[in-house]
């Protein structure tokens, strides 16, 4: 699972994606009445058209990016899984907002006959607006089935070894490839500081992966900085920010940065056009010389079997292989009940 993504980079497709994503109450957590006012009157009426013009810069022929490397995902996933476990398990793809809707995905593995099923939202760090967005579109399909799957969720995997990994060597290859800046920004997506104080885990959960890569990179205090990005509304955010901190080491003379969004599992507009443009064009503004992003682990290999062994964790103690002739006597049995074939 993952957030979602408009249809295309037209106004009309993030209009009615935008409607969908900021009505969730888990994602903006303000009296409802108040925000709708505002949702509906304003931010819908303004947002659209401008949100569309950045997802035009970044919409590859294929699609949304967060949807084709999902897509990528999704089949690389399946095929490790398959060849550590000696036997395919089904999976689906489904994304809280947008399509494929998460109704889909748990529809498509009800016909395909899964009784137990594993949640995998790919929010590395826990947070109420994400991974609990996931269960509440969990929830909310399967109260509709009369015969409900065995449930299993994986909630963070912030601190798992195999994900620091993968996220050194894509840091340490990306520097091998193109040199080593003077800094490295480790930026995660903000939320409202108002969320730490509710006891959301997010923020401490961004500072231990931060600390984990910074230790498995052998870097010291001065040489990298955690940061919040994609602030949005009045209301004060989780600090430091992103776009600030940018301006600040630019003007003080630090001239070359490179970035990378260790919350992301997959490059979407936040990495791509957010980070990878904006942010470029701020830090030159304001003195910097040579800024770059280092993609999301995405489908590569190291992402993909770090997954792989997550998912093989939360599995333990389930049946993964099927006995054939045991499932045809059971057909038969329930046949001979009054079952359709």
């Amino acid at each position: 699972c993952n957030l979602g993504t408009p249809e295309a980079p037209t106004p009309a497709a993030v209009r009615r994606y935008l409607a969908e994503f900021l009505s969730d109450p888990r994602v903006v957590e303000i009296p409802r009445l108040v925000w709708k006012l505002i949702l509906y009157t304003v931010i819908l009426w303004t947002r659209p058209r401008h949100v569309a013009k950045a997802y035009a810069k970044v919409w590859p022929d294929e699609g949304s990016p967060l949807l084709a490397i999902s897509r990528r995902q999704k089949i690389a996933l399946k095929q490790q899984l398959a060849e550590d476990l000696g036997s395919e398990i089904p999976i689906a793809l489904g994304m809280c907002y947008g399509k494929p809707s998460m109704a889909e995905a748990l529809n498509e593995l009800r016909r395909a006959g899964v009784r137990r099923l594993l949640i995998l939202p790919l929010y590395p760090q826990y947070s109420a607006t994400t991974t609990a967005a996931v269960f509440d579109a969990v929830v909310r399909e399967l109260g509709r089935w009369r015969w409900l799957p065995e449930l299993r969720m994986v909630n963070h995997y912030h601190d798992e070894p195999a994900y620091i990994e993968a996220l050194a060597a894509s840091v340490q290859g990306y520097w091998d490839e193109h040199g080593r800046s003077k800094r490295l920004m480790m930026s995660f997506h903000g939320l409202p500081k108002a969320s730490l104080e509710a006891g959301d885990p997010y923020y401490c959960e961004c500072q231990t992966t931060a600390r984990l890569l910074a230790e498995k990179l052998g870097l010291t205090d001065k040489e990298w900085k955690l940061t919040f990005q994609s602030r949005f509304g009045p209301a004060e955010w989780l600090q430091p920010y992103t776009d600030e901190t940018l301006k600040t080491w630019g003007q003080a003379g630090i001239d070359t940065v490179d970035t990378v969004c260790p919350g992301f599992a997959a490059d979407c507009l936040e990495t791509l056009e957010e980070m990878s443009i904006q942010n470029r064009e701020l830090f030159i503004e304001h003195g910097g010389k040579d800024y770059r992003y280092i993609p999301a682990l995405n489908d590569s290999a190291a992402h993909i079997d770090a997954l792989s062994s997550l998912v093989q964790r939360h599995l333990q103690g389930w049946i993964l292989s099927v006995d054939e002739a045991e499932t045809q006597a059971r057909q038969q049995r329930a046949q001979s009940l009054g079952a359709e074939k």
